[in-house]
């Protein structure tokens, strides 16, 4: 392979004096053909399952972390001496942790990339696991809130490290479409199953036993990852063969990622700004991150919104309302089964591409999604908003939460899709000025839901909501009719077309926290 020129690599990363390296000094390491045993897209599939379930698995729990606690709003409350009489203070703690995996996904992770994905996912589980702890022991609630917002952090590490092994070992956008979609949907539903889990544990125990036995579940994993889980990254596989190789037999090899690697704060300054560049510039970006990020906002929203519906009208508990929330991720997972549909309609769509033959049509991601938003969140939140009436019985207005959880699924799942598709190069820049909006969303609008829903009333705040999200159900139809021109138009797109290669391969961040 010719390495033109001289390259500057970084001495912290190399074992042996090399800095500047001219490229007759340099024997580039890569993969012993085709079917290198040492290549994770060859790994047995038996071994990507396991890797891949357990992760997973890691996924849906850890984000349950985030919204447990909030069917225990009286119990903390009492306990940290605080009232939601005329703000929702107990939601603090929940907007401090998805605003935590919105600072920890921007500045870290691209950082972790750099260094190692088993290490890094390892660590941030660890520390994930000591910020959990005291979150059953802290006595004051600023320091809870605190607490919160690192659990939140480290935990949207761990998750979109998560998401990068599925992509690290599944080869092809054939190959990762179905473990990325599991991936999204077990991340959406976590958030929605933790009230579950916490009113389960609430019937019976105190509060803080949410906690304990989260971190007792969370903690029997660590082993499993600790023997189980092997270095996925193939850029950073061959960074080790090629430090063995320096210092073993050859001081001259090096693999091609160390040559073309930038220095920790060029990482971090493009990693904070070309986020915000495209938000405030791509109108596919700004439009997207809008639409999804509204959908997200929803799975917090209802953490807030359903206790004040069910315990108004149907005299639910707390615990009961608690319990109904699982009618969201009954939706969800009625989404991801039809999201197989999709995908093979994406995939049949690369017969009709005249733009480049061969290729799926980009826009062929967003079919299911217009369904989900129009008919899922649309539709689903009308009936939820007019079907909570005392007259009516509580299984409609939870029909309406079964509709939106297929909505917020079917659209994040599109937005990803379609986001990456488009920007290749530029995909995890694009994909995370997108998570940054959804963890935002999910940190401010729960605040609103209780002002929304008394002053509104039942009805018109949530039909408030189906109206938004007809609205910005706008942004796939506009992209179904006239994608192909916006996307002309777009340099940062325009140059992902025609460079072929970059940043896009790893798709970390594909939903926030």
């Amino acid at each position: 392979m010719a390495v033109p020129g001289i390259h500057v690599v970084d001495s912290d990363h190399l074992d042996d004096k090399h800095v500047v390296v001219n490229e007759q000094d340099v024997d580039i390491v890569d993969w012993d053909g085709p079917n290198d045993p040492g290549n994770p897209f060859n790994w047995s599939r038996t071994r990507k399952l396991f890797i891949t379930i357990l992760c997973l698995t890691a996924t849906m729990t850890c984000t349950m972390n985030g919204t447990a606690l909030t069917v225990a709003w009286n119990e903390t409350n009492e306990y940290f001496g605080i009232s939601d009489e005329h703000f929702p203070h107990s939601y603090w703690p929940v907007a401090s942790w998805t605003i935590g995996g919105a600072v920890f996904m921007m500045v870290f992770l691209p950082l972790m990339e750099d260094f190692s994905v088993r290490w890094g996912y390892l660590a941030s589980y660890v520390f994930f696991l000591l910020f959990v702890f005291p979150q059953a022991l802290v006595q004051n609630f600023a320091g809870f809130v605190i607490i919160r917002f690192f659990a939140g952090g480290f935990v949207s590490l761990v998750a979109n490290c998560i998401v990068g092994i599925c992509c690290d070992i599944w080869e092809g956008e054939r190959g990762r479409s179905i473990p990325v979609a599991t991936y999204i949907t077990l991340y959406l539903s976590g958030s929605s199953l933790g009230p579950v889990m916490g009113a389960a544990v609430l019937t019976t125990l105190h509060w803080k036993w949410i906690i304990w036995i989260q971190l007792i579940f969370y903690t029997s994993l660590l082993p499993l990852f600790i023997f189980f889980l092997p270095e996925t990254r193939g850029s950073n596989i061959l960074r080790q063969r090629a430090r063995h190789l320096r210092l073993t037999t050859s001081p001259t090899s090096f693999s091609a990622e160390e040559l073309h690697r930038q220095s920790p704060l060029t990482t971090l300054r493009e990693s904070v700004s070309r986020p915000l560049h495209l938000f405030f510039t791509e109108w596919v970006v700004f439009s997207f991150t809008i639409w999804s990020s509204f959908a997200v906002g929803l799975v917090y929203l209802f953490t807030q919104s359903t206790e004040l519906v069910f315990a108004s009208l149907y005299n639910f508990t707390t615990i009961q309302a608690g319990f109904i929330q699982s009618a969201i991720v009954i939706g969800m997972l009625l989404a991801w089964t039809a999201n197989f549909l999709q995908v093979h309609l994406y995939f049949a769509s690369a017969v009709r591409n005249t733009e480049r033959p061969g290729q799926p049509i980009p826009e062929a991601h967003l079919y299911h999604s217009i369904l989900g938003c129009f008919v899922g969140c649309g539709g689903g939140m009308f009936i939820y908003g007019w079907g909570a009436d005392a007259n009516v019985p509580w299984p409609v207005p939870a029909l309406g939460l079964v509709m939106v959880g297929y909505g917020i699924n079917a659209i994040v799942i599109a937005v990803a899709a379609y986001v990456t598709a488009c920007y290749s190069k530029y995909a995890v820049s694009a994909v995370a000025s997108v998570c940054a909006g959804e963890n935002l969303f999910a940190a401010l609008m729960p605040l609103a839901a209780s002002a929304m829903y008394t002053k509104l009333g039942f009805h018109w705040a949530s039909s408030l909501l189906g109206f938004f999200a007809v609205v910005l159900g706008g942004a796939p139809v506009v992209m179904l009719f006239w994608g192909k021109g916006i996307r002309e138009r777009s340099p940062f797109i325009s140059e992902a077309r025609y460079e072929g290669e970059g940043e896009g391969g790893s798709m970390e961040g594909l939903v926030g926290v």
